[in-house]
C-alpha cells in the first residue's frame, strides 16, 4: 500500500465529515487507506463514521491520550509506504495526494513535507513552514514579534528545504516516522511537531515545504488562543528546551513573563460565527435545488444563486459565498477563496453528500456549523 492518512479526531464531527470526504476524493487511483483515532470526543463522532464511513478503521479511545500518543497508535498500524498526519478540520484539494506524493518522491533523504495551509478566510497561515524555534524566537513570538518564527526566506508559494513543519499535515515514509520513534508522548498538545521536525534533522534527513499545492485548515476549531493554550504553549516549549537546549531560570523566566503578557494583553480577535449580517448579499453555488431552499429559510439574508463565471467578471467584496462542492471542486473554491482574501468576504462550503455547511472567520476562533 502506498498512503495511509491519519486523522486524529476530537470533538468536531462536522469538520470530520469533511475532511474524510474531502480525502476519499484526493485518494482515488491511490493504493490508499484511511485511518481515523478519536480521542474519547463528547460530540457524536464515533457514530457519525460507524453510520456513514463504516468502512474506514476507527481506533475509539476511551480517554483523550493527547496529540502524540494517538497518532503513534495509529501508525502502529497504518500499511502505507507513507503516512499522513492530517488534522480533521482540513479540507484537502483533488490532486493534493497525488501531487505531495509526487514531490516526496522527487526528493532525496526526505524528512517530512509540509504545504500551503489557508485558513477559513482564504489567507495564508505562517506556521506552515517555520524556523526552528530558538528560545529567543518563542520568547518574541509569544510578546507579538514573531517574524524570526517562520520561515520567510521561502515564498509562500514555493517550495523548499524548512527546518519545522506543522502537524496539520505532515506526509513521510512509515519507515522515518518509526526510525525516529514517532511523535514524543511526553507532549500532549503543543510542541509535538516542533519537536518531531527536530527529531528527523538530527537524523539526517531533510524537511520540505510544497508551497504550490493549498490545502484548508479552519485552525481555531481545534486551538483557541486563550489562557489555557498559552499555558500549554509554555509547557511545551519548556519540554522542547529541557530536553534539546541548555536552558537555566533566567531564560524560564523570561519565557513566563511573555505568557504573562500575552494572556493579559494579546486578546483573540472578535468572532463572525455565523453568515455575516453586514453583507447584503449571500451567493450560493450551486445546482442543488434543496440545497438552495435549505439555505433560503436558514439565513437572513438576500440570497442569489450565481455561477463560476461571477469571480471573473465582478469586483467582490463585502459578501458571503456558500460552495456546494458538488458544483465546485475543493480545488476551484481555495482558488477563489484566496483571490477574494481580505475584501470583507465570508465563507462557507456544502461539503458532498452533507446535511450543512460549514467554515470559519477568524483563524483563531471555532467555526461555524449550520445543520439543516
Amino acid at each position: 500500500m502506498k498512503l495511509s492518512v491519519i486523522i486524529l479526531n476530537y470533538n468536531v464531527q462536522y469538520f470530520l465529515e469533511q475532511c474524510i470526504t474531502s480525502v476519499q476524493r484526493s485518494i482515488k487511483g491511490i493504493d490508499a487507506e484511511i485511518i481515523v483515532i478519536d480521542n474519547n470526543s463528547p460530540d457524536e463522532s464515533c457514530a457519525m463514521m460507524k453510520t456513514k464511513f463504516s468502512e474506514i478503521t476507527l481506533i475509539e479511545n476511551k480517554e483523550n491520550v493527547g496529540f502524540s500518543k494517538a497518532n503513534n497508535q495509529a501508525v502502529a498500524i497504518a500499511k502505507g509506504e507513507y503516512v499522513c498526519i492530517l488534522n480533521p478540520d482540513t479540507a484537502v484539494a483533488e490532486d493534493t495526494f497525488i501531487v505531495s506524493l509526487k514531490y516526496a518522491e522527487s526528493i532525496k533523504n526526505l524528512g517530512a513535507l509540509g504545504i500551503y495551509l489557508m485558513d477559513g478566510t482564504g489567507s495564508f497561515l505562517p506556521e506552515s513552514k517555520r524556523n526552528l524555534p530558538t528560545p529567543k524566537a518563542s520568547l518574541l513570538k509569544l510578546l507579538g514579534a514573531g517574524k524570526n518564527y517562520y520561515a520567510n526566506h521561502i515564498s509562500e508559494n514555493k517550495n523548499g528545504e524548512v527546518a519545522v513543519l506543522v502537524g496539520a499535515f505532515m506526509l513521510l515514509k512509515k519507515s522515518v516516522y518509526k526510525e525516529v520513534k514517532g511523535f514524543d508522548e511526553d507532549y500532549f498538545m503543543y510542541g509535538e511537531d516542533i519537536d518531531f521536525s527536530y527529531k528527523i534533522t538530527k537524523a539526517g534527513y531533510k524537511n520540505y515545504y510544497l508551497g504550490s499545492s493549498v490545502i484548508l485548515h479552519y485552525k481555531g476549531e481545534s486551538t483557541q488562543k486563550e489562557a489555557e493554550y498559552l499555558d500549554r504553549f509554555y509547557g511545551a516549549m519548556h519540554i522542547f528546551y529541557k530536553k534539546h537546549f541548555n536552558t537555566n531560570l533566567l531564560f524560564d523566566s523570561f519565557v513566563k513573563f511573555g505568557v504573562f503578557v500575552a494572556k493579559n494583553f494579546n486578546k483573540p480577535s472578535k468572532k463572525r460565527s455565523n453568515i455575516s449580517s453586514e453583507n447584503n448579499i449571500t451567493y450560493v453555488l450551486t445546482e442543488n435545488i434543496i440545497l438552495l431552499k435549505n439555505i433560503s429559510e436558514n439565513i437572513n439574508t438576500e440570497i442569489k444563486t450565481t455561477s463560476k463565471t461571477i469571480f471573473s467578471d465582478e469586483v467582490l467584496i463585502n459578501t458571503n459565498f456558500i460552495f456546494d462542492v458538488d458544483y465546485m471542486s475543493y480545488s476551484q473554491i481555495f482558488m477563489v477563496m484566496r483571490k477574494l482574501r481580505g475584501k470583507g468576504n465570508t465563507f462557507r462550503i456544502s461539503p458532498p453528500g452533507c446535511n450543512f455547511i460549514l467554515g470559519s472567520d477568524q483563524s483563531d476562533q471555532k467555526g461555524s456549523v449550520l445543520v439543516f
